[in-house]
Protein backbone atom coordinates (compact mmCIF):
# COMPACT_ATOMS: atom_id res chain seq x y z
CA UNK A 1 0.00 0.00 0.00
CA UNK A 2 1.53 3.03 -1.14
CA UNK A 3 2.15 6.29 1.68
CA UNK A 4 3.10 9.80 1.58
CA UNK A 5 6.73 9.82 1.35
CA UNK A 6 8.72 9.88 5.19
CA UNK A 7 8.33 13.64 6.17
CA UNK A 8 5.50 14.70 4.09
CA UNK A 9 2.01 14.89 4.60
CA UNK A 10 -1.35 15.13 3.56
CA UNK A 11 -3.18 18.35 4.22
CA UNK A 12 -7.23 16.64 4.81
CA UNK A 13 -10.46 18.56 4.77
CA UNK A 14 -10.57 19.15 8.35
CA UNK A 15 -7.09 20.62 8.96
CA UNK A 16 -7.76 23.05 5.73
CA UNK A 17 -9.75 25.48 7.29
CA UNK A 18 -6.18 26.30 9.18
CA UNK A 19 -4.36 26.63 6.66
CA UNK A 20 -6.94 28.99 4.77
CA UNK A 21 -7.36 30.86 7.58
CA UNK A 22 -3.54 31.68 7.76
CA UNK A 23 -3.57 32.17 4.02
CA UNK A 24 -6.37 34.84 4.31
CA UNK A 25 -4.88 37.05 7.18
CA UNK A 26 -1.26 36.69 5.24
CA UNK A 27 -3.00 38.30 2.04
CA UNK A 28 -5.47 40.69 3.52
CA UNK A 29 -2.39 41.96 5.45
CA UNK A 30 -0.16 41.98 2.47
CA UNK A 31 -2.93 44.70 0.66
CA UNK A 32 -2.63 46.53 3.43
CA UNK A 33 0.73 47.24 3.58
CA UNK A 34 1.25 47.00 -0.58
CA UNK A 35 2.76 43.56 -0.85
CA UNK A 36 2.23 42.40 -4.19
CA UNK A 37 1.74 38.47 -4.77
CA UNK A 38 5.17 36.86 -6.91
CA UNK A 39 5.11 33.13 -7.69
CA UNK A 40 8.47 31.51 -8.90
CA UNK A 41 9.48 28.24 -9.94
CA UNK A 42 9.47 25.26 -7.69
CA UNK A 43 13.04 24.47 -8.89
CA UNK A 44 15.67 26.22 -9.55
CA UNK A 45 19.66 26.36 -10.97
CA UNK A 46 21.44 24.65 -7.95
CA UNK A 47 24.33 27.09 -7.88
CA UNK A 48 21.16 29.78 -6.96
CA UNK A 49 21.14 28.49 -3.64
CA UNK A 50 24.64 27.55 -3.13
CA UNK A 51 25.71 31.14 -3.84
CA UNK A 52 22.70 32.52 -1.81
CA UNK A 53 22.04 30.40 1.09
CA UNK A 54 25.93 29.43 1.48
CA UNK A 55 28.73 26.57 1.44
CA UNK A 56 28.56 25.44 4.91
CA UNK A 57 25.21 26.04 5.83
CA UNK A 58 23.17 22.95 6.80
CA UNK A 59 20.50 23.56 3.82
CA UNK A 60 23.09 23.47 1.15
CA UNK A 61 25.66 20.56 2.16
CA UNK A 62 22.86 18.32 4.07
CA UNK A 63 19.25 19.41 3.29
CA UNK A 64 18.85 20.42 -0.52
CA UNK A 65 16.82 17.98 -2.90
CA UNK A 66 19.45 18.12 -6.41
CA UNK A 67 18.99 16.59 -9.64
CA UNK A 68 20.61 16.61 -12.87
CA UNK A 69 17.66 17.35 -15.61
CA UNK A 70 17.83 15.81 -18.94
CA UNK A 71 19.64 18.29 -20.79
CA UNK A 72 22.72 17.64 -17.67
CA UNK A 73 21.86 20.85 -15.57
CA UNK A 74 21.66 20.69 -12.13
CA UNK A 75 18.60 21.58 -10.67
CA UNK A 76 17.08 22.18 -6.75
CA UNK A 77 14.17 22.01 -5.45
CA UNK A 78 13.47 25.31 -3.48
CA UNK A 79 14.91 25.00 -0.01
CA UNK A 80 13.72 28.53 0.52
CA UNK A 81 11.94 31.52 -0.99
CA UNK A 82 13.92 34.55 -0.88
CA UNK A 83 16.80 33.45 -3.24
CA UNK A 84 14.02 32.32 -6.08
CA UNK A 85 12.09 36.45 -5.49
CA UNK A 86 15.60 38.08 -5.59
CA UNK A 87 16.85 36.04 -9.22
CA UNK A 88 13.33 37.18 -10.29
CA UNK A 89 14.04 41.01 -9.49
CA UNK A 90 17.42 40.95 -11.32
CA UNK A 91 15.98 38.48 -14.30
CA UNK A 92 13.11 41.17 -14.66
CA UNK A 93 14.79 43.98 -14.11
CA UNK A 94 12.44 45.34 -11.04
CA UNK A 95 15.24 47.72 -10.38
CA UNK A 96 13.85 49.97 -12.66
CA UNK A 97 10.12 50.05 -10.87
CA UNK A 98 9.47 52.63 -7.84
CA UNK A 99 11.77 51.36 -5.01
CA UNK A 100 11.14 49.68 -2.61
CA UNK A 101 9.55 46.65 -4.57
CA UNK A 102 7.37 44.77 -1.93
CA UNK A 103 6.71 41.37 -2.79
CA UNK A 104 4.92 38.42 -1.04
CA UNK A 105 4.80 34.73 -1.74
CA UNK A 106 3.24 31.31 -0.92
CA UNK A 107 5.15 28.45 -1.83
CA UNK A 108 6.22 24.87 -1.25
CA UNK A 109 9.27 24.63 0.47
CA UNK A 110 12.18 21.05 0.38
CA UNK A 111 14.27 20.10 2.98
CA UNK A 112 16.13 17.03 3.63
CA UNK A 113 15.96 16.90 7.09
CA UNK A 114 14.32 14.65 10.24
CA UNK A 115 11.14 15.27 10.67
CA UNK A 116 9.63 16.39 13.59
CA UNK A 117 6.46 18.60 14.74
CA UNK A 118 5.76 21.51 12.23
CA UNK A 119 9.10 20.34 10.48
CA UNK A 120 8.65 18.54 7.28
CA UNK A 121 10.87 17.44 4.35
CA UNK A 122 8.12 19.37 2.14
CA UNK A 123 6.63 22.53 4.09
CA UNK A 124 4.55 25.55 2.85
CA UNK A 125 5.53 29.00 3.46
CA UNK A 126 4.58 31.99 3.01
CA UNK A 127 6.99 35.52 3.19
CA UNK A 128 7.09 39.14 2.29
CA UNK A 129 10.24 40.48 0.63
CA UNK A 130 11.40 44.76 0.45
CA UNK A 131 13.58 45.10 -2.06
CA UNK A 132 15.54 48.58 -2.91
CA UNK A 133 15.08 50.48 0.29
CA UNK A 134 18.16 50.26 3.11
CA UNK A 135 16.34 52.68 5.56
CA UNK A 136 16.01 51.27 8.79
CA UNK A 137 12.26 51.84 8.95
CA UNK A 138 11.54 48.86 6.03
CA UNK A 139 13.47 46.53 9.20
CA UNK A 140 10.02 47.83 11.33
CA UNK A 141 7.82 48.05 8.78
CA UNK A 142 8.61 43.77 7.86
CA UNK A 143 8.96 43.33 11.99
CA UNK A 144 5.34 44.62 12.43
CA UNK A 145 3.88 43.06 9.57
CA UNK A 146 5.24 40.03 11.07
CA UNK A 147 3.84 40.73 14.55
CA UNK A 148 0.41 41.87 12.94
CA UNK A 149 0.38 38.47 10.99
CA UNK A 150 1.21 36.51 13.73
CA UNK A 151 -1.40 38.26 16.32
CA UNK A 152 -3.95 38.58 13.51
CA UNK A 153 -4.06 34.53 13.57
CA UNK A 154 -4.86 34.10 17.21
CA UNK A 155 -1.42 33.58 18.66
CA UNK A 156 -0.74 36.42 21.32
CA UNK A 157 1.55 34.44 23.78
CA UNK A 158 4.57 35.36 22.00
CA UNK A 159 8.23 36.91 22.11
CA UNK A 160 9.84 38.91 19.36
CA UNK A 161 13.95 38.35 19.54
CA UNK A 162 15.80 40.47 17.39
CA UNK A 163 19.81 41.12 17.16
CA UNK A 164 22.15 43.00 14.57
CA UNK A 165 24.70 41.27 13.08
CA UNK A 166 26.52 43.66 11.17
CA UNK A 167 27.65 43.80 7.62
CA UNK A 168 30.95 43.15 5.38
CA UNK A 169 32.63 46.18 6.98
CA UNK A 170 32.48 45.02 10.97
CA UNK A 171 31.65 41.73 10.86
CA UNK A 172 35.03 40.26 10.12
CA UNK A 173 36.57 41.82 13.34
CA UNK A 174 33.34 40.32 14.85
CA UNK A 175 33.77 36.84 13.07
CA UNK A 176 37.87 36.69 13.90
CA UNK A 177 36.58 37.16 18.16
CA UNK A 178 34.16 34.75 17.40
CA UNK A 179 36.65 32.08 16.57
CA UNK A 180 39.00 33.01 19.04
CA UNK A 181 36.82 32.12 22.05
CA UNK A 182 35.57 29.30 20.62
CA UNK A 183 38.96 28.04 19.98
CA UNK A 184 39.80 27.80 23.33
CA UNK A 185 37.06 25.29 23.78
CA UNK A 186 37.32 23.02 20.49
CA UNK A 187 37.20 19.71 22.54
CA UNK A 188 33.88 20.53 23.88
CA UNK A 189 32.47 21.33 20.52
CA UNK A 190 30.36 18.65 18.97
CA UNK A 191 31.37 17.80 15.32
CA UNK A 192 29.53 19.96 13.59
CA UNK A 193 30.24 23.18 15.35
CA UNK A 194 34.42 21.97 14.82
CA UNK A 195 33.57 22.00 11.12
CA UNK A 196 31.69 25.46 11.43
CA UNK A 197 34.88 27.67 13.47
CA UNK A 198 36.35 27.67 9.71
CA UNK A 199 33.67 27.46 7.33
CA UNK A 200 30.94 29.21 9.16
CA UNK A 201 31.83 30.66 12.64
CA UNK A 202 28.19 32.56 13.19
CA UNK A 203 26.59 29.26 12.83
CA UNK A 204 28.50 28.47 16.43
CA UNK A 205 25.86 30.52 18.38
CA UNK A 206 23.27 28.52 16.39
CA UNK A 207 24.01 25.04 17.36
CA UNK A 208 21.45 23.59 18.99
CA UNK A 209 24.34 20.46 20.46
CA UNK A 210 23.66 21.39 24.84
CA UNK A 211 27.24 22.48 25.31
CA UNK A 212 27.81 24.49 22.43
CA UNK A 213 24.84 25.95 23.21
CA UNK A 214 26.03 26.42 27.10
CA UNK A 215 29.27 28.17 25.52
CA UNK A 216 27.39 30.41 23.37
CA UNK A 217 26.07 32.47 26.43
CA UNK A 218 29.33 33.83 27.18
CA UNK A 219 30.96 34.26 23.46
CA UNK A 220 31.70 38.06 22.01
CA UNK A 221 28.54 39.75 20.97
CA UNK A 222 28.00 40.98 17.52
CA UNK A 223 26.50 44.68 19.03
CA UNK A 224 29.73 45.36 20.64
CA UNK A 225 31.14 45.16 17.25
CA UNK A 226 29.04 47.35 15.00
CA UNK A 227 30.68 50.16 12.50
CA UNK A 228 29.29 53.47 12.81
CA UNK A 229 26.52 53.02 9.98
CA UNK A 230 25.02 49.61 11.41
CA UNK A 231 25.45 50.81 14.90
CA UNK A 232 23.28 53.72 13.63
CA UNK A 233 20.69 51.73 11.66
CA UNK A 234 20.72 49.70 14.84
CA UNK A 235 19.64 52.10 17.29
CA UNK A 236 17.33 53.62 14.75
CA UNK A 237 15.13 50.10 14.64
CA UNK A 238 15.15 49.97 18.06
CA UNK A 239 13.86 53.70 18.58
CA UNK A 240 11.13 52.76 15.65
CA UNK A 241 9.96 49.32 17.52
CA UNK A 242 9.84 51.55 20.87
CA UNK A 243 7.66 54.00 18.74
CA UNK A 244 5.14 51.13 17.59
CA UNK A 245 4.84 50.06 21.33
CA UNK A 246 6.23 46.62 19.79
CA UNK A 247 7.26 44.70 22.78
CA UNK A 248 11.21 42.92 22.23
CA UNK A 249 14.06 41.18 23.62
CA UNK A 250 17.26 41.55 22.11
CA UNK A 251 19.37 37.99 21.91
CA UNK A 252 22.47 38.37 21.42
CA UNK A 253 22.68 34.15 20.32
CA UNK A 254 20.15 35.35 17.08
CA UNK A 255 22.12 34.83 13.98
CA UNK A 256 19.27 32.77 11.88
CA UNK A 257 20.46 30.23 9.60
CA UNK A 258 21.43 31.65 6.42
CA UNK A 259 24.44 33.19 5.29
CA UNK A 260 23.18 35.99 3.16
CA UNK A 261 21.85 38.38 6.44
CA UNK A 262 23.34 41.12 7.20
CA UNK A 263 22.37 44.16 10.17
CA UNK A 264 18.82 43.49 11.43
CA UNK A 265 17.74 40.09 12.52
CA UNK A 266 14.32 38.75 13.98
CA UNK A 267 12.44 35.48 15.10
CA UNK A 268 8.91 35.63 16.77
CA UNK A 269 8.61 32.27 18.93
CA UNK A 270 5.60 31.25 21.54
CA UNK A 271 6.27 32.08 25.02
CA UNK A 272 7.81 29.48 27.38
CA UNK A 273 9.36 27.91 24.45
CA UNK A 274 12.94 27.82 22.63
CA UNK A 275 14.75 26.41 19.84
CA UNK A 276 12.89 24.66 16.96
CA UNK A 277 9.90 26.22 18.51
CA UNK A 278 10.57 29.66 16.00
CA UNK A 279 7.41 30.23 14.26
CA UNK A 280 8.84 33.60 12.23
CA UNK A 281 12.28 34.96 11.07
CA UNK A 282 13.67 37.16 9.14
CA UNK A 283 16.49 39.86 8.24
CA UNK A 284 17.76 42.16 6.08
CA UNK A 285 19.86 41.27 3.54
CA UNK A 286 21.62 44.03 1.38
CA UNK A 287 24.24 41.66 -0.35
CA UNK A 288 22.60 38.82 -1.15
CA UNK A 289 21.55 40.01 -5.21
CA UNK A 290 25.08 40.99 -4.78
CA UNK A 291 26.00 37.67 -4.31
CA UNK A 292 24.10 36.16 -7.29
CA UNK A 293 25.31 38.50 -9.94
CA UNK A 294 23.53 41.69 -9.43
CA UNK A 295 24.81 45.01 -8.37
CA UNK A 296 24.26 46.14 -4.56
CA UNK A 297 19.98 46.63 -3.51
CA UNK A 298 19.49 46.83 0.03
CA UNK A 299 16.56 44.21 1.34
CA UNK A 300 14.27 42.88 3.74
CA UNK A 301 11.80 40.11 4.31
CA UNK A 302 10.75 37.07 6.65
CA UNK A 303 9.16 33.63 5.85
CA UNK A 304 7.19 31.80 7.53
CA UNK A 305 5.52 27.96 8.08
CA UNK A 306 1.89 27.20 7.78
CA UNK A 307 2.56 23.79 9.19
CA UNK A 308 4.22 25.69 12.33
CA UNK A 309 1.71 28.16 12.94
CA UNK A 310 -1.16 24.98 12.61
CA UNK A 311 0.03 23.54 14.98
CA UNK A 312 0.62 26.36 17.30
CA UNK A 313 -2.91 27.43 16.73
CA UNK A 314 -3.89 23.47 17.90
CA UNK A 315 -1.61 23.63 20.54
CA UNK A 316 -3.12 27.47 21.71
CA UNK A 317 -6.91 25.84 21.16
CA UNK A 318 -7.24 29.31 19.09
CA UNK A 319 -11.29 29.30 17.74
CA UNK A 320 -10.38 29.40 13.94
CA UNK A 321 -13.67 28.98 11.81
CA UNK A 322 -14.96 26.47 10.33
CA UNK A 323 -14.98 26.55 6.62
CA UNK A 324 -18.43 27.07 5.14
CA UNK A 325 -20.36 24.23 3.70
CA UNK A 326 -22.99 24.34 1.21
CA UNK A 327 -25.96 25.99 2.53
CA UNK A 328 -28.60 22.94 0.80
CA UNK A 329 -28.57 20.00 0.85
CA UNK A 330 -31.53 18.73 -2.37
CA UNK A 331 -32.55 15.65 -0.85
CA UNK A 332 -34.52 13.78 -3.49
CA UNK A 333 -36.96 10.26 -3.62
CA UNK A 334 -37.46 8.57 -7.27
CA UNK A 335 -35.84 8.80 -10.34
CA UNK A 336 -37.52 11.87 -11.99
CA UNK A 337 -37.06 13.66 -8.42
CA UNK A 338 -33.29 13.17 -8.63
CA UNK A 339 -33.51 14.21 -12.15
CA UNK A 340 -34.79 17.37 -10.91
CA UNK A 341 -33.10 17.46 -8.56
CA UNK A 342 -29.75 17.88 -10.11
CA UNK A 343 -31.16 20.99 -11.94
CA UNK A 344 -32.05 22.74 -8.88
CA UNK A 345 -28.96 22.21 -7.40
CA UNK A 346 -27.26 23.87 -10.33
CA UNK A 347 -30.07 26.64 -9.94
CA UNK A 348 -28.97 27.79 -6.90
CA UNK A 349 -25.08 27.30 -7.58
CA UNK A 350 -25.47 29.64 -10.54
CA UNK A 351 -27.03 32.37 -8.05
CA UNK A 352 -24.38 32.50 -6.11
CA UNK A 353 -25.11 29.89 -3.20
CA UNK A 354 -23.81 26.24 -2.50
CA UNK A 355 -25.50 23.42 -2.78
CA UNK A 356 -25.08 19.62 -3.14
CA UNK A 357 -27.21 16.61 -4.74
CA UNK A 358 -27.71 14.04 -2.23
CA UNK A 359 -27.24 9.94 -2.69
CA UNK A 360 -30.66 8.98 -4.54
CA UNK A 361 -29.86 5.64 -4.27
CA UNK A 362 -30.66 6.22 -0.17
CA UNK A 363 -33.71 6.44 0.88
CA UNK A 364 -35.13 9.63 2.30
CA UNK A 365 -33.87 8.38 5.98
CA UNK A 366 -30.99 7.79 5.11
CA UNK A 367 -30.33 11.41 2.78
CA UNK A 368 -31.60 13.15 6.45
CA UNK A 369 -28.11 11.33 7.86
CA UNK A 370 -26.33 12.61 4.94
CA UNK A 371 -27.98 15.58 5.70
CA UNK A 372 -26.72 15.57 9.54
CA UNK A 373 -23.24 14.18 8.60
CA UNK A 374 -22.26 17.56 5.75
CA UNK A 375 -23.78 19.73 8.89
CA UNK A 376 -26.21 21.68 6.01
CA UNK A 377 -27.51 24.31 7.58
CA UNK A 378 -30.68 23.82 5.01
CA UNK A 379 -32.41 20.53 3.06
CA UNK A 380 -34.53 20.20 0.15
CA UNK A 381 -36.85 17.83 -0.13
CA UNK A 382 -38.37 16.88 -3.28
CA UNK A 383 -40.31 13.55 -4.33
CA UNK A 384 -43.34 12.41 -7.24
CA UNK A 385 -46.11 14.40 -5.34
CA UNK A 386 -43.95 17.64 -4.90
CA UNK A 387 -42.59 17.27 -8.22
CA UNK A 388 -46.35 17.17 -10.04
CA UNK A 389 -46.99 20.50 -8.09
CA UNK A 390 -44.24 21.84 -9.05
CA UNK A 391 -43.14 22.61 -5.04
CA UNK A 392 -40.21 21.70 -2.68
CA UNK A 393 -39.89 21.38 1.01
CA UNK A 394 -37.04 23.48 2.94
CA UNK A 395 -36.19 22.12 6.31
CA UNK A 396 -34.34 24.34 8.64
CA UNK A 397 -31.76 21.77 10.24
CA UNK A 398 -31.45 23.96 13.64
CA UNK A 399 -35.09 23.99 14.28
CA UNK A 400 -36.70 21.32 12.65
CA UNK A 401 -39.40 23.30 10.58
CA UNK A 402 -40.64 23.05 7.69
CA UNK A 403 -42.00 25.09 4.79
CA UNK A 404 -43.52 24.16 1.63
CA UNK A 405 -43.45 26.67 -1.63
CA UNK A 406 -43.24 26.54 -5.24
CA UNK A 407 -40.11 26.27 -6.91
CA UNK A 408 -40.20 29.32 -8.88
CA UNK A 409 -40.82 31.26 -5.29
CA UNK A 410 -37.95 29.70 -4.02
CA UNK A 411 -35.72 30.40 -6.75
CA UNK A 412 -37.24 34.30 -6.77
CA UNK A 413 -35.94 34.30 -3.16
CA UNK A 414 -32.68 33.35 -3.60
Amino acid sequence: MFKAPRGTSDLLPDKQKFSRHIESIASQLSSLYGYSRVDTPTFEDSSLFVRSVGEGTDIVDKEMYSFDDRGGDSMTLRPEGTASICRAYLEHGMHNFAQPVRMHYFCSVFRYERPQAGRYREHHQFGIEAIGDPDPSIDVEIIKFAHDLITGIGLNQINLFINSIGDSNCRPAYVESLKKYYETYRDELCKDCLTRIDRNPLRLLDCKNEECSQLSIEAPKSINYLCEECESHWESVLDYLKELEIPYTIDHKLVRGLDYYTKTVFEIQPKDVGGQSTILGGGRYDALIEQIGGRAVPAMGFATGIERLTLNLIKESVDIPDIKSPKYLVINVGDKARIRAIKIADQIREKGTGAMVANGTRGLRGQMRQANSLNVPFVIIIGESELERNELVVKDMATAEQNICSINDFMSAL
